[in-house]
Protein backbone atom coordinates (compact mmCIF):
# COMPACT_ATOMS: atom_id res chain seq x y z
CA UNK A 1 0.00 0.00 0.00
CA UNK A 2 1.37 3.48 -0.79
CA UNK A 3 1.52 5.68 2.35
CA UNK A 4 -0.81 8.26 0.83
CA UNK A 5 -3.61 5.67 0.75
CA UNK A 6 -3.84 5.40 4.55
CA UNK A 7 -7.12 6.81 5.91
CA UNK A 8 -6.99 8.29 9.43
CA UNK A 9 -10.58 9.50 9.49
CA UNK A 10 -12.05 6.56 11.44
CA UNK A 11 -10.85 4.36 14.31
CA UNK A 12 -9.41 1.07 13.16
CA UNK A 13 -11.56 -2.03 13.49
CA UNK A 14 -9.06 -4.87 13.64
CA UNK A 15 -9.98 -8.19 12.06
CA UNK A 16 -10.63 -10.73 14.83
CA UNK A 17 -9.64 -14.39 14.59
CA UNK A 18 -12.03 -17.12 15.60
CA UNK A 19 -11.07 -19.86 18.05
CA UNK A 20 -10.89 -22.27 15.11
CA UNK A 21 -8.50 -19.97 13.23
CA UNK A 22 -6.26 -19.72 16.31
CA UNK A 23 -6.32 -23.51 16.74
CA UNK A 24 -5.34 -24.02 13.10
CA UNK A 25 -2.55 -21.46 13.54
CA UNK A 26 -1.12 -23.48 16.43
CA UNK A 27 -1.26 -26.75 14.48
CA UNK A 28 0.18 -25.31 11.28
CA UNK A 29 3.11 -23.32 12.65
CA UNK A 30 3.11 -23.25 16.46
CA UNK A 31 1.02 -20.12 16.97
CA UNK A 32 1.76 -16.46 16.26
CA UNK A 33 5.32 -15.20 16.32
CA UNK A 34 6.50 -11.75 17.26
CA UNK A 35 8.82 -9.24 15.66
CA UNK A 36 10.67 -6.51 17.53
CA UNK A 37 11.04 -3.73 14.98
CA UNK A 38 13.56 -1.00 15.85
CA UNK A 39 12.17 1.74 13.63
CA UNK A 40 14.82 4.26 14.73
CA UNK A 41 18.05 4.36 16.69
CA UNK A 42 17.35 7.89 17.95
CA UNK A 43 16.50 8.29 21.62
CA UNK A 44 15.59 11.28 23.75
CA UNK A 45 16.68 9.66 27.03
CA UNK A 46 20.14 9.47 28.59
CA UNK A 47 20.08 6.21 30.52
CA UNK A 48 23.33 5.25 32.23
CA UNK A 49 23.04 1.59 31.18
CA UNK A 50 22.09 1.98 27.50
CA UNK A 51 24.07 2.58 24.33
CA UNK A 52 21.16 4.50 22.79
CA UNK A 53 21.65 7.26 25.41
CA UNK A 54 21.60 10.66 23.74
CA UNK A 55 24.92 11.77 25.27
CA UNK A 56 26.72 8.63 24.05
CA UNK A 57 25.23 8.21 20.59
CA UNK A 58 26.98 9.63 17.53
CA UNK A 59 24.50 11.98 15.78
CA UNK A 60 26.04 11.03 12.43
CA UNK A 61 24.88 7.44 12.96
CA UNK A 62 21.20 8.35 13.31
CA UNK A 63 18.92 6.23 11.17
CA UNK A 64 15.18 5.68 10.89
CA UNK A 65 13.16 3.51 8.55
CA UNK A 66 10.91 5.15 5.99
CA UNK A 67 7.16 4.73 6.14
CA UNK A 68 7.14 2.70 2.92
CA UNK A 69 9.78 0.37 4.35
CA UNK A 70 7.67 -0.09 7.49
CA UNK A 71 4.55 -0.88 5.44
CA UNK A 72 6.56 -3.45 3.50
CA UNK A 73 7.73 -4.98 6.78
CA UNK A 74 4.13 -5.42 7.94
CA UNK A 75 3.24 -7.32 4.76
CA UNK A 76 6.36 -9.48 4.97
CA UNK A 77 5.77 -10.19 8.66
CA UNK A 78 2.26 -11.44 7.92
CA UNK A 79 3.61 -13.88 5.34
CA UNK A 80 5.97 -15.20 8.01
CA UNK A 81 3.24 -15.88 10.59
CA UNK A 82 3.97 -12.90 12.84
CA UNK A 83 1.04 -12.01 15.09
CA UNK A 84 2.64 -9.37 17.34
CA UNK A 85 4.62 -6.39 16.08
CA UNK A 86 6.49 -4.50 18.81
CA UNK A 87 7.77 -1.06 17.81
CA UNK A 88 11.00 -0.26 19.65
CA UNK A 89 13.95 2.09 19.19
CA UNK A 90 15.84 4.01 20.31
CA UNK A 91 12.58 5.69 21.25
CA UNK A 92 9.80 4.80 18.77
CA UNK A 93 7.70 7.85 19.64
CA UNK A 94 10.30 10.13 18.02
CA UNK A 95 9.38 8.65 14.63
CA UNK A 96 6.94 10.92 12.82
CA UNK A 97 5.26 8.00 11.03
CA UNK A 98 4.58 5.78 14.05
CA UNK A 99 0.84 6.38 13.77
CA UNK A 100 0.73 5.26 10.16
CA UNK A 101 2.80 2.16 10.94
CA UNK A 102 0.53 1.26 13.84
CA UNK A 103 -2.65 1.82 11.83
CA UNK A 104 -1.50 -0.24 8.87
CA UNK A 105 -0.35 -3.11 11.09
CA UNK A 106 -3.70 -3.16 12.90
CA UNK A 107 -5.67 -3.00 9.65
CA UNK A 108 -3.73 -5.97 8.32
CA UNK A 109 -4.56 -8.04 11.42
CA UNK A 110 -1.35 -7.74 13.43
CA UNK A 111 -1.37 -6.68 17.07
CA UNK A 112 0.80 -3.52 17.19
CA UNK A 113 2.59 -2.78 20.47
CA UNK A 114 4.93 0.03 21.57
CA UNK A 115 7.86 -0.06 24.00
CA UNK A 116 8.63 3.49 25.16
CA UNK A 117 10.22 5.55 27.92
CA UNK A 118 6.96 7.53 28.10
CA UNK A 119 8.44 11.03 27.95
CA UNK A 120 6.80 11.94 24.65
CA UNK A 121 3.22 11.01 25.52
CA UNK A 122 0.65 13.72 24.88
CA UNK A 123 -3.13 13.67 25.07
CA UNK A 124 -3.23 13.89 21.27
CA UNK A 125 -0.83 11.07 20.41
CA UNK A 126 -2.29 8.71 23.00
CA UNK A 127 -5.81 9.19 21.65
CA UNK A 128 -4.59 8.94 18.06
CA UNK A 129 -2.64 5.71 18.60
CA UNK A 130 -5.62 4.17 20.39
CA UNK A 131 -7.77 5.00 17.35
CA UNK A 132 -5.05 3.56 15.12
CA UNK A 133 -5.42 0.13 16.70
CA UNK A 134 -2.62 0.03 19.28
CA UNK A 135 -3.12 -3.07 21.44
CA UNK A 136 -0.48 -2.89 24.19
CA UNK A 137 2.09 -0.52 25.69
CA UNK A 138 5.31 -1.32 27.54
CA UNK A 139 6.94 1.54 29.51
CA UNK A 140 10.39 1.51 31.07
CA UNK A 141 10.95 1.88 34.82
CA UNK A 142 14.40 1.79 36.42
CA UNK A 143 13.89 2.26 40.16
CA UNK A 144 11.37 2.29 42.99
CA UNK A 145 11.19 6.06 43.40
CA UNK A 146 10.57 9.02 41.11
CA UNK A 147 13.82 10.89 41.69
CA UNK A 148 16.10 7.96 40.98
CA UNK A 149 14.20 6.86 37.88
CA UNK A 150 14.06 10.33 36.35
CA UNK A 151 17.72 11.05 37.13
CA UNK A 152 18.85 7.86 35.41
CA UNK A 153 16.67 8.54 32.38
CA UNK A 154 17.56 12.22 32.16
CA UNK A 155 13.85 12.86 31.69
CA UNK A 156 12.34 15.27 34.24
CA UNK A 157 8.60 14.85 34.82
CA UNK A 158 8.47 11.52 32.96
CA UNK A 159 6.78 9.72 35.86
CA UNK A 160 3.84 12.12 35.74
CA UNK A 161 3.49 11.44 32.02
CA UNK A 162 3.69 7.68 32.59
CA UNK A 163 0.97 7.88 35.24
CA UNK A 164 -1.29 9.85 32.92
CA UNK A 165 -0.61 7.39 30.09
CA UNK A 166 -1.63 4.49 32.32
CA UNK A 167 -4.86 6.28 33.23
CA UNK A 168 -5.69 6.95 29.59
CA UNK A 169 -4.80 3.57 28.12
CA UNK A 170 -6.63 1.66 30.83
CA UNK A 171 -9.71 3.84 30.20
CA UNK A 172 -9.78 2.66 26.57
CA UNK A 173 -8.95 -0.99 27.28
CA UNK A 174 -5.29 -1.00 26.22
CA UNK A 175 -3.04 -2.99 28.51
CA UNK A 176 0.12 -1.36 29.86
CA UNK A 177 3.13 -3.12 31.40
CA UNK A 178 6.17 -1.76 33.22
CA UNK A 179 9.51 -3.01 31.90
CA UNK A 180 11.94 -2.95 34.82
CA UNK A 181 15.64 -3.38 34.15
CA UNK A 182 17.21 -5.43 36.92
CA UNK A 183 19.99 -3.09 38.04
CA UNK A 184 21.68 -1.69 41.13
CA UNK A 185 19.25 1.23 41.04
CA UNK A 186 16.82 -1.18 42.70
CA UNK A 187 17.96 -1.39 46.31
CA UNK A 188 14.88 -3.25 47.56
CA UNK A 189 12.76 -5.32 45.19
CA UNK A 190 9.97 -5.44 47.76
CA UNK A 191 9.39 -1.69 47.25
CA UNK A 192 8.77 -2.00 43.53
CA UNK A 193 5.12 -3.16 43.46
CA UNK A 194 3.85 -0.20 45.51
CA UNK A 195 5.77 2.27 43.35
CA UNK A 196 4.54 0.69 40.12
CA UNK A 197 0.97 0.72 41.40
CA UNK A 198 1.34 4.41 42.30
CA UNK A 199 2.14 5.04 38.64
CA UNK A 200 -0.92 3.07 37.55
CA UNK A 201 0.71 -0.20 36.46
CA UNK A 202 -0.95 -3.53 37.12
CA UNK A 203 1.86 -5.72 35.79
CA UNK A 204 5.58 -5.65 35.11
CA UNK A 205 8.23 -7.64 33.32
CA UNK A 206 11.88 -7.67 34.36
CA UNK A 207 14.53 -7.07 31.71
CA UNK A 208 17.63 -9.03 32.54
CA UNK A 209 20.80 -6.88 32.68
CA UNK A 210 22.90 -6.76 29.50
CA UNK A 211 26.54 -5.71 29.33
CA UNK A 212 27.20 -6.71 25.72
CA UNK A 213 25.32 -7.46 22.51
CA UNK A 214 26.78 -8.40 19.13
CA UNK A 215 23.85 -7.28 16.95
CA UNK A 216 23.06 -3.69 15.98
CA UNK A 217 20.88 -3.26 19.07
CA UNK A 218 22.42 -0.91 21.63
CA UNK A 219 20.36 -1.46 24.76
CA UNK A 220 23.34 -2.55 26.84
CA UNK A 221 26.26 -1.01 28.69
CA UNK A 222 29.31 -1.86 30.75
CA UNK A 223 27.96 0.46 33.45
CA UNK A 224 28.44 -0.69 37.01
CA UNK A 225 24.67 -0.40 37.40
CA UNK A 226 24.22 -3.66 35.45
CA UNK A 227 27.46 -5.46 36.27
CA UNK A 228 26.98 -8.42 38.59
CA UNK A 229 29.01 -11.41 39.60
CA UNK A 230 27.49 -14.77 38.73
CA UNK A 231 26.37 -15.37 42.32
CA UNK A 232 24.93 -11.86 42.63
CA UNK A 233 22.88 -12.33 39.49
CA UNK A 234 21.61 -15.70 40.65
CA UNK A 235 20.38 -13.92 43.79
CA UNK A 236 18.71 -11.20 41.69
CA UNK A 237 16.67 -13.89 39.93
CA UNK A 238 15.86 -15.43 43.30
CA UNK A 239 14.60 -12.06 44.60
CA UNK A 240 12.32 -11.74 41.58
CA UNK A 241 11.00 -15.27 42.13
CA UNK A 242 10.33 -14.52 45.80
CA UNK A 243 8.58 -11.27 44.86
CA UNK A 244 6.45 -13.19 42.37
CA UNK A 245 5.47 -15.73 45.06
CA UNK A 246 4.82 -13.33 47.92
CA UNK A 247 3.28 -10.31 46.25
CA UNK A 248 -0.04 -10.11 44.44
CA UNK A 249 1.39 -7.78 41.79
CA UNK A 250 1.55 -9.48 38.39
CA UNK A 251 5.12 -10.27 37.29
CA UNK A 252 5.07 -11.49 33.71
CA UNK A 253 8.39 -13.40 33.67
CA UNK A 254 7.47 -17.08 34.09
CA UNK A 255 8.89 -18.72 37.21
CA UNK A 256 10.34 -21.48 35.06
CA UNK A 257 12.15 -18.91 32.92
CA UNK A 258 13.70 -17.29 35.99
CA UNK A 259 14.82 -20.73 37.16
CA UNK A 260 16.17 -21.42 33.67
CA UNK A 261 18.33 -18.29 33.86
CA UNK A 262 19.72 -19.52 37.18
CA UNK A 263 20.57 -22.83 35.49
CA UNK A 264 22.28 -20.85 32.73
CA UNK A 265 24.44 -18.97 35.22
CA UNK A 266 25.37 -22.14 37.08
CA UNK A 267 26.32 -23.92 33.86
CA UNK A 268 23.61 -26.53 34.38
CA UNK A 269 21.64 -28.12 31.51
CA UNK A 270 18.81 -25.85 30.37
CA UNK A 271 15.38 -27.26 29.61
CA UNK A 272 14.00 -24.67 27.20
CA UNK A 273 16.10 -23.72 24.20
CA UNK A 274 15.30 -20.36 22.66
CA UNK A 275 12.85 -20.04 19.77
CA UNK A 276 14.54 -16.87 18.49
CA UNK A 277 15.00 -17.22 14.74
CA UNK A 278 12.03 -19.57 14.57
CA UNK A 279 9.14 -17.71 16.26
CA UNK A 280 10.76 -14.47 17.47
CA UNK A 281 12.87 -11.97 15.56
CA UNK A 282 14.63 -8.60 15.78
CA UNK A 283 14.59 -6.21 12.81
CA UNK A 284 16.72 -3.07 12.84
CA UNK A 285 16.61 0.33 11.13
CA UNK A 286 18.81 -1.02 8.32
CA UNK A 287 16.19 -3.72 7.67
CA UNK A 288 18.59 -6.44 8.80
CA UNK A 289 16.70 -9.35 10.33
CA UNK A 290 18.31 -11.08 13.31
CA UNK A 291 17.20 -14.10 15.30
CA UNK A 292 17.58 -11.95 18.44
CA UNK A 293 19.48 -8.98 19.86
CA UNK A 294 22.42 -11.13 20.91
CA UNK A 295 23.56 -12.65 17.62
CA UNK A 296 26.35 -11.06 15.65
CA UNK A 297 25.11 -12.00 12.16
CA UNK A 298 21.75 -11.14 10.61
CA UNK A 299 19.68 -13.97 9.19
CA UNK A 300 18.99 -11.94 6.04
CA UNK A 301 17.57 -8.66 4.79
CA UNK A 302 13.87 -8.42 5.59
CA UNK A 303 12.94 -8.59 1.90
CA UNK A 304 14.58 -12.04 1.71
CA UNK A 305 12.75 -13.43 4.77
CA UNK A 306 10.96 -16.70 4.19
CA UNK A 307 10.75 -20.16 5.75
CA UNK A 308 14.10 -21.19 4.29
CA UNK A 309 15.83 -18.63 6.55
CA UNK A 310 14.38 -19.92 9.82
CA UNK A 311 16.72 -21.21 12.51
CA UNK A 312 15.78 -23.77 15.12
CA UNK A 313 18.66 -25.05 17.21
CA UNK A 314 17.48 -24.61 20.84
CA UNK A 315 20.12 -21.93 21.42
CA UNK A 316 21.02 -21.08 25.04
CA UNK A 317 23.78 -18.52 24.44
CA UNK A 318 22.14 -15.60 26.21
CA UNK A 319 19.65 -14.52 28.87
CA UNK A 320 17.55 -11.97 26.98
CA UNK A 321 14.13 -12.06 28.62
CA UNK A 322 12.08 -11.06 25.57
CA UNK A 323 13.25 -14.22 23.79
CA UNK A 324 13.84 -16.69 26.61
CA UNK A 325 10.59 -15.99 28.50
CA UNK A 326 8.22 -16.55 25.53
CA UNK A 327 10.21 -19.65 24.57
CA UNK A 328 8.94 -21.21 27.79
CA UNK A 329 5.39 -20.01 27.20
CA UNK A 330 5.12 -21.12 23.56
CA UNK A 331 6.89 -24.49 23.81
CA UNK A 332 3.63 -26.42 24.18
CA UNK A 333 2.19 -24.80 21.03
CA UNK A 334 5.34 -25.52 19.02
CA UNK A 335 5.34 -29.13 20.24
CA UNK A 336 1.68 -29.45 19.26
CA UNK A 337 2.54 -28.26 15.77
CA UNK A 338 5.52 -30.63 15.56
CA UNK A 339 3.33 -33.53 16.67
CA UNK A 340 0.65 -32.64 14.10
CA UNK A 341 3.09 -32.46 11.20
CA UNK A 342 4.80 -35.70 12.25
CA UNK A 343 1.40 -37.40 12.44
CA UNK A 344 0.49 -36.19 8.95
CA UNK A 345 3.71 -37.72 7.62
CA UNK A 346 2.92 -41.00 9.36
CA UNK A 347 5.80 -40.66 11.88
CA UNK A 348 3.84 -41.91 14.87
CA UNK A 349 6.76 -42.27 17.29
CA UNK A 350 8.00 -38.76 16.55
CA UNK A 351 4.47 -37.40 17.02
CA UNK A 352 4.20 -39.18 20.36
CA UNK A 353 7.58 -37.80 21.44
CA UNK A 354 6.43 -34.22 20.86
CA UNK A 355 3.02 -34.79 22.41
CA UNK A 356 4.46 -36.41 25.53
CA UNK A 357 7.35 -33.98 26.01
CA UNK A 358 7.34 -33.25 29.79
CA UNK A 359 8.10 -29.59 29.03
CA UNK A 360 4.54 -29.29 27.75
CA UNK A 361 3.16 -29.39 31.28
CA UNK A 362 5.72 -26.83 32.47
CA UNK A 363 4.81 -24.60 29.54
CA UNK A 364 1.10 -24.92 30.32
CA UNK A 365 1.80 -24.01 33.94
CA UNK A 366 3.66 -20.89 32.79
CA UNK A 367 0.76 -19.96 30.51
CA UNK A 368 -1.62 -20.32 33.44
CA UNK A 369 0.62 -18.06 35.55
CA UNK A 370 0.47 -15.37 32.87
CA UNK A 371 -3.08 -15.96 31.65
CA UNK A 372 -4.43 -12.52 32.58
CA UNK A 373 -1.51 -10.65 30.99
CA UNK A 374 -1.56 -12.83 27.85
CA UNK A 375 -5.28 -12.20 27.49
CA UNK A 376 -4.60 -8.46 27.56
CA UNK A 377 -2.13 -8.46 24.69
Amino acid sequence: MPPAALDFSQPVVRPRKTAWQLFKEVLEHGGPGYLQFAITNICNADCAFCGFARSQFDPKARRSVTLQEALDVVDIALKNHIGYLLFVGGEPLVHRDLRAMTRYAAQRGLRPMICTNGALWTEDNMRALADDGLTSVIMSIDAHDVARHEANRGLPDVCRKIKRANEFFQSVGIQTTASVTASRLIEDYEKLPAFLESLGFKSCTFSYPLTSLASSYLSFSNSGLVKYSRDELIQVFEKIKQLKRRNGFAIVNPTESLTEMQRHLRGQPERFGCLGGHKYFYLDWNLDLYRCHFWERPMCKVYDWDESKLIRDDCTRCMIDCYRDPSVLQRVAVNASDAWHALRRGHLLTAAKHALDPRNLTSLKALWEDRHWIGGV
